[in-house]
């Protein structure tokens, strides 16, 4: 039986365990009067580590006793580099020794204490990561898993047997396992997979500092690589062996200070470990950085264009130093292989290099060419890390002489006629600098972001986004997603225009003026600079100034109007035009943001250009009169329902009971199917909810046919809200025999199609049971409000406007998208004594921009203002003001 040597129970364990959290309490407050005084986040976290050395030795001895020394205590990951933020976990490894006979003492005889030990961390609030090992044991896990390896890379020995942590670090080294060759790969691969996770892209607008692409994590995996090839020890080694200049060097520990900045500030904001950059924080910490603004969106997008330009060099300096160290580590001289490209550049391993450092000062044109190389060489992998030293360090050289140089516009032309390569280069071109030193205007808006909940990337990034669309229009194995886009695609013969116009739809942003007028402004100036000609420069501004044009159509307007289409096709002017406009529209959309496109938006966009094609053909001097639209929708349906076998008679005698409103405002298909349901319904099986899952507008479809009354749109908006559906249409018809047709377009919150059957039988089921009971007053919607609708709460405001043919009063709503809005807007008609026809709905990030077609109980146009404002007041009271 082993000999007992493990200290006594430490006495007064509770006011122990009170004393220490006393102490933590005092420390962090003070660290935190510190930083609010002015003391850099850099000397703080190493404060706090040192401060935490002295509570985990003093802890190890109260609890180890007389086998305190026997075991090592040490510090790993972010706790063993001593840095650690006001809420970072305490990584530490417990290091066990190997007793052997006649040593008394045995493992079993460490654990009392050990738990103990460990319990007192958790009790007083550190919440430590701990790994309790021998020295054999560490080393099989760390040759299974790269993650280990890397968090030992970082031991650091706080209190024990020095020769026991000597024995473990000397086994650790690349000699013995994980050479710099695997380490290298398994590191690559983490970031990529870390890159994938955030979508490959370090601009979202709620970015994780720490793991985010150009984080904190991408100079974490730069030391971690040179300490595991030289053993480094710091981020200096980095200038003294020459991997970077002065000047780079500068810009990666500024870059870590001001990202250790943000970080302090977030724990201490959040009071938890936080390294996310949300909506919520992000007005406080642009205060607290100095940036204010009259207009505090202003300042929270300055102070987040600082963050991501921040990153976006760190991005930069990782892919350069770890290209160097994949020379390094992959490659001996003998492995690189040289091939000459032309007078300036040769390939190395299929990267691109300069041929002599002095090439860009003596050829300043070459800052051009290089990236055109990269396209019309497709064996090139990107460029060789020395290169893009040389870039960053010329861009001096792209100056007003350079930009103005015809030569230089026609190398930005050719790149932008490349058939491959054109967003690959464009990135690179953006992340190495020269997009923004060759187009100034552009360099204003990279790393611009518009703090709201709709543009989820930074101007640039979107942008680039934009073109990668129009480029994958092009791309075969995209056709199966766009195959209307895929098929005009073919039919642009100057792509460029398209790439042109994308590059500067956005261009002013953040510039307080329309960014559409402007941005037309400086599309002519690039054009005139560019030699572009005369017509193609009117379509490019035209393409700029009104890029919005078509969602907008489409999306609040009612597209069945023959008027809105003529309206629409006068603007657009030609064909041609109209090509250009829906894919740079597409392309747009799909590039604002990744949940914003859905069937319906597609279907809608499509209609709206097919429609307006068809006026084009038809001739815009020939506008399509109602009557004639209202033939063709009725004799469209009479083919449909003669097939489903349905006679005249019983179509006459439904359709007697509708009016010509009906007709110009339903599909032929819609129609058809609307007069099977009302031919087969009688007053018992009123009211008759229907639902289709997929209708020609790519959303489902919800048909009510009820006896008219009151609340009927607010009940059925407010079930469908209810049940977690988005809204995108509705339509209002009354018909013959007090009898309401109600249609509404609905999707899943997530954009996707109402796929389950069950699913769709409980939507029917709730709706129908709901308008059994006329007299009950809508449902309150419960559905929680989306954590960040209160930081971008919307002031409500409403808009009359009149209708053209003097029909309705078209009603705009903006404000505050929360649960249960339009059963609120409905109950608001009812009281007011409102009758309402049409409603497009639309849902701008926490912006509710909807539009209703309203009468009176008359079925008259709200001409009195006295009329509107009862209305304005009772939709305000019951949604709100903001």
């Amino acid at each position: 039986m082993s000999k007992n040597v493990s200290n006594q129970p430490v006495p007064d364990l509770p006011g122990l365990i009170k004393t220490y959290k006393d102490r933590l309490g005092r420390k962090h407050a003070e660290l935190v009067d510190w930083f609010r005084a002015g003391t850099p986040a850099a000397e703080l976290i190493r404060l706090r580590s040192d401060f935490l050395d002295e509570i985990l030795i003093d802890g190890w001895h109260h609890f180890l006793g007389p086998l305190a020394g026997r075991l090592a205590l040490i510090a790993v990951g972010g706790y063993g580099r001593r840095e650690l933020h006001p809420h970072s976990d305490i990584d530490i490894l417990v290091l066990l020794d190997t007793p052997e006979p006649p040593d008394p003492i045995t493992h079993r005889d460490y654990q009392q204490p050990l738990t103990g030990f460990l319990n007192f961390l958790w009790d007083i609030g550190l919440k430590p990561a701990q790994s309790v090992r021998t020295v054999e044991e560490c080393l099989e896990a760390a040759e299974r898993d790269q993650t280990i390896i890397t968090n030992l890379t970082e031991a650091r020995l706080l209190y024990g047997r020095e020769t026991l942590f000597e024995a473990l670090a000397s086994r650790l080294g690349p000699d013995h396992l994980w050479p710099s060759k695997e380490f290298f790969e398994a590191k690559m691969a983490e970031q990529a997979g870390r890159y994938a996770k955030y979508h490959d892209t370090a601009y979202n607008l709620e970015p994780n500092i720490k793991e985010g692409p150009g984080g904190l994590r991408d100079i974490q995996i730069i030391g971690w690589i040179i300490k595991r090839h030289y053993n480094s020890r710091n981020l200096q080694d980095l200038l003294r062996q020459g991997w970077l200049t002065e000047a780079e060097y500068t810009e990666l520990a500024q870059a870590q200070d001001f990202l250790w900045q943000v970080r302090f500030a977030l724990h201490v904001l959040t009071k938890r470990c936080e390294d996310r950059l949300l909506f919520e924080y992000q007005k406080e910490l642009a205060r607290q950085f100095g940036y204010m603004d009259p207009d505090i969106n202003l300042a929270v997008e300055r102070f987040m264009q600082r963050y991501f330009r921040t990153v976006m060099g760190l991005e930069r300096l990782n892919e350069m130093l770890l290209q160097l160290f994949k020379e390094v580590c992959l490659h001996r001289d003998e492995d690189f292989v040289f091939l000459p490209i032309n007078e300036n550049f040769q390939a190395v391993n299929s990267y691109v290099e300069v041929l002599d450092p002095g090439v860009f000062r003596k050829h300043p044109l070459a800052l051009l060419q290089i990236f055109l190389l990269l396209q019309q060489n497709t064996s090139l992998q990107g460029i060789r890390a020395s290169t893009i030293r040389l870039i960053r360090q010329h861009l001096y050289l792209i100056d007003e002489d350079f930009r103005r140089n015809p030569e230089a516009c026609r190398l930005f032309m050719t790149i932008l006629r490349q058939k491959t390569g054109i967003t690959h280069q464009l990135r690179r071109m953006n992340r190495y600098g020269v997009l923004a030193a060759y187009l100034p205007p552009f360099g204003r808006v990279v790393g611009r972001m518009q703090y709201d909940l709709f543009h989820v990337y930074t101007v640039d990034e979107h942008t680039l986004f934009v073109i990668r669309n129009l480029r994958r229009f092009s791309l075969a194995q995209y056709r199966a997603d766009h195959p209307l886009c895929s098929e005009l695609f073919e039919l642009i013969p100057k792509p460029e225009i398209l790439y042109i116009a994308a590059l500067m739809h956005d261009i002013a942003k953040g510039s307080g003026e329309d960014h559409s007028t402007l941005g037309a402004t400086i599309a002519q100036e690039f054009c005139l600079r560019h030699g572009i000609s005369a017509r193609d420069t009117e379509l490019i501004k035209w393409l700029v100034q009104h890029h919005l044009i078509m969602s907008m159509t489409a999306q609040r307007k009612d597209i069945n109007d023959p008027e809105i289409i003529h309206q629409f096709a006068t603007a657009v002017g030609s064909q041609a035009t109209l090509d250009h406009l829906y894919l740079l529209t597409v392309a747009d959309i799909r590039a604002t943001n990744p949940n914003l496109w859905n069937s319906w938006k597609d279907a809608l966009l499509k209609e709206l250009y097919l429609t307006t094609r068809w006026v084009f053909r038809r001739g815009l001097t020939k506008p399509l009169e109602q009557a004639e639209k209202i033939a063709q929708v009725k004799a469209e349906s009479r083919v449909l329902l003669h097939k489903l076998g349905i006679p005249d008679p019983i179509v006459e005698r439904v359709w007697n009971t509708l009016n010509d409103e009906y007709f110009l405002r339903y599909l032929p298909e819609e129609a058809a199917w609307h007069t099977v349901a009302i031919s087969f319904c009688g007053p018992e099986d009123l009211p008759l909810v229907l639902l289709r899952p997929v209708s020609q507008r790519g959303s489902a479809e919800i048909f009510i046919y009820a006896q008219d009354q009151d609340f009927i749109f607010a009940h059925s908006t407010a079930v469908l809200e209810q049940l977690g559906l988005t809204i995108f249409d509705a339509k209002i018809i009354t018909a013959g025999g007090g009898r309401v047709m109600n249609s509404y377009h609905i999707l899943e919150q997530t954009g996707e199609p109402i796929r389950d059957q069950m699913r769709q039988v409980q939507i029917c089921a709730k709706l129908r049971e709901c308008l059994k009971r006329p007299g009950d007053a809508p449902i309150q919607v419960q559905r929680r409000e989306s954590r960040q609708i209160k930081h971008f709460t919307v002031p409500t405001q409403l808009y009359f406007h009149e209708d053209p043919q003097d029909r309705y009063t078209i009603l705009e709503l903006v404000a505050t998208d929360r649960p249960g809005l339009l059963s609120k807007v409905g109950r608001a008609f009812t009281r007011c004594g409102i009758r309402l026809y049409n409603a497009k709905i639309s849902t701008i990030g926490s912006r509710a921009e909807d539009i209703f077609y309203i009468t009176d109980a008359e079925d008259r146009p709200l001409r009195q203002e006295s009329q509107r404002q009862i209305l304005r007041d009772c939709i305000v009271a019951l949604v709100g003001s903001h």
